[in-house]
């Protein structure tokens, strides 16, 4: 007998997440039951991310989705992570086996890529500079999947500028020098770029702004946002005024889960099912947060 699938998400700020509605969908398609358990540490006063972690595996979950801020806190909580977690440097998906056994996966990676081939396509960054605003846990992901991608120049910005010279180390590792630089003036360096991705939360609900001047974003250029709440950011709406191909970050949320989904209960959800899924769940979810007349 197939026992009722428990997982949940740990991180900040996640109440509109649509991951619930997403799991729900691919269970219900597989013919399981199941359970998507949303963990905020803004909602939860004095848990931090061990105590939350903690409480799954007492509870009997099958896994995790870790967020914002915890994907590069989590692997050192773990019992193992995997080969790629270790290599990107963070986690934003852990197993949980009946036996308590935690194991820290990336999925992020390869969501943001296949998005991104689904979206623009390899070509639209293959052999070109593109730039990175942001080099947390989120950034390091897609900064790895822009090189699976063949990005011939990453040009890496943070605020934290030891965020963003250790990702940069990072890529040189595994990729080869010269890959990847820091750069301290993202707005300018994107004159010379095809493309650039905001990996920040700079512009999710309840982080308002942008992650940077948009002054020199034009026709030719490709805008990515790994957001999807709201679904299309102020940086995309600029960037879409501008004729700038752009993508949210539904795309990767949609593939990430795929992955994510098949870790925690061995069967692959259909892609075009979720991405449907993703959709009614995201209007539902705008509707009801749309402000009274």
């Amino acid at each position: 007998m197939q026992r009722d699938i428990l997982v949940g998400l740990i991180g900040a700020n996640i109440q509109k997440s649509l991951s619930p509605a997403l799991f729900a969908d691919a269970c219900a398609a597989a013919g399981r039951r199941g359970y998507y358990h949303l963990m905020d540490v803004d909602a939860l006063a004095g848990r931090g991310l061990q105590d939350l972690l903690a409480a799954a595996r007492t509870a009997g979950f099958a896994g995790v989705n870790v967020t914002y801020p915890f994907k590069e806190a989590v692997p050192a909580l773990l019992d193992e992570v995997s080969a790629d977690a270790r290599q990107i440097g963070a986690v934003n998906t852990v197993t949980i086996g009946r036996d308590g056994t935690t194991k820290g996966y990336n999925t992020d990676r390869i969501g943001f890529r296949r998005s991104f081939e689904e979206k623009f396509g390899r070509d639209a960054v293959a052999g070109k500079t593109a730039v990175l605003v942001g080099a947390g846990g989120a950034g390091r992901a897609v900064a790895f999947a822009l090189c699976d991608l063949g990005v011939a120049t990453l040009l890496v910005s943070d605020k934290n500028a030891a965020q963003a010279t250790g990702l940069a180390a990072a890529l040189a590792a595994h990729f080869g020098q010269g890959r990847c630089r820091v750069e301290s003036d993202p707005a300018s360096a994107l004159t010379t770029a095809a493309g650039m991705v905001n990996a920040t939360p700079v512009g999710m609900t309840g982080f308002p702004g942008l992650p940077i001047a948009t002054d020199t974003i034009q026709a030719h250029h490709w805008v990515a946002d790994v957001i999807y709440t709201p679904l299309e950011t102020d940086l995309l709406k600029a960037a879409r005024a501008k004729g700038a191909r752009v993508t949210g970050g539904a795309g990767m949320c949609v593939h990430q889960a795929v992955e994510a989904f098949r870790l925690f209960a061995g069967f692959t959800p259909d892609i075009a099912r979720l991405h449907a899924a993703f959709a009614k769940a995201a209007v539902l979810r705008d509707r009801m947060t749309e402000p009274a007349e």
